[in-house]
């Protein structure tokens, strides 16, 4: 080998171990737990405001994808395709000591966004990423490589860690499975069209009347409801359902949303009914619907 040949073995040599260090595994694995240099925002974020990654088809990336790659002794094998894939395992997430740097696609990483990191998925892969210990699920784009750190499978933001709710623990128990953006958009098109002619529906009956004469027997079996807000538009009543609708499937699959309709313009949006006191206090309490805000409990 000759002396020009060896300079440009040893720069190409910096520039592979510069494009590893500046992903979040290498050091978020030595750093957490204990210890860590790494830190969240002085910033307190809304999670009711911060929006799941829209998946979309995308080509693998140029960068982030070379197989197979090694870190710490270790060989990994980037994954031909994303479809089927389904683990679970230990998640971390990262903040401020590497907002802004390189990911492993050669993108910025920007602690604000729905992202993460994966030692073997291509790059981009869209996830989705449930909290086993709170039920909470969120949609992230994968665009980083890691963490390399013994029984973690997924590296999440910190506005994803947010999101999901393990920001104070820094470690939670997830299901990570991969998401098909054509099937995923299909499926929510089918979903929002269905929701929508159910929520036509219901916004022409006609509010329940009750017999001014009514005796105490017949008032013991109104139907109970919580309700979660009242709007004079119809349509960001139907948007606040669309939301609970979503919620829901991850608790309690049978739940119903409603919009129940006044003679002063108002649309009421409510959960139920319900079969017994019992079943509403537990979607009341459920963790899922805590960014809801507080709810009370209405008969009819």
């Amino acid at each position: 080998m000759n002396k020009k040949t060896e300079i440009l073995a040893s720069r190409l040599l910096i520039l592979l171990l510069a494009l590893l260090l500046s992903s979040c595994g290498f050091f978020g694995s030595l750093s957490k737990p204990g210890g860590s240099t790494d830190s969240a925002p002085n910033v307190t974020l809304d999670n009711r405001k911060i929006i799941n990654a829209t998946p979309k088809v995308e080509a693998r990336s140029r960068g982030g994808n070379f197989t197979p790659y090694t870190v710490l002794g270790k060989t990994y094998r980037v994954m031909k395709t994303a479809k089927g894939y389904k683990e679970r395992g230990g998640a971390s997430w990262y903040g401020t000591k590497f907002h802004g740097r390189l990911t492993s696609n050669g993108e910025r990483y920007n602690m604000y966004e729905m992202t993460a990191a994966h030692k073997s998925l291509p790059i981009p892969t869209y996830v989705t990423v449930k909290n086993l210990d709170n039920g909470r699920e969120i949609i992230v784009r994968v665009n980083d490589r890691g963490p390399f750190h013994e029984g973690r499978i997924i590296d999440l933001s910190y506005a994803a860690a947010s999101k999901i709710g393990m920001l104070k623990q820094g470690t939670a128990r997830v299901e990570v499975e991969a998401i098909d953006p054509r099937e995923w958009k299909k499926s929510k098109r089918a979903n929002k069209k269905a929701k929508a002619s159910a929520a036509e529906a219901l916004s022409v009956m006609p509010a329940p009347t009750i017999n001014a004469s009514a005796t105490a027997d017949t008032a013991a079996i109104k139907r109970q409801y919580l309700q979660v807000a009242a709007f004079k538009s119809l349509e960001a009543a139907q948007a606040l359902q669309n939301q609970l609708l979503d919620s829901l499937q991850t608790i309690n699959e049978s739940a119903n949303v409603v919009i129940h309709p006044s003679d002063q313009g108002v649309y009421r949006v409510r959960i139920g009914p319900f079969g017994s006191t019992v079943e509403s206090l537990s979607i009341k309490n459920a963790a899922a619907l805590e960014s809801f805000g507080k709810m009370h409990s209405v008969y009819e």
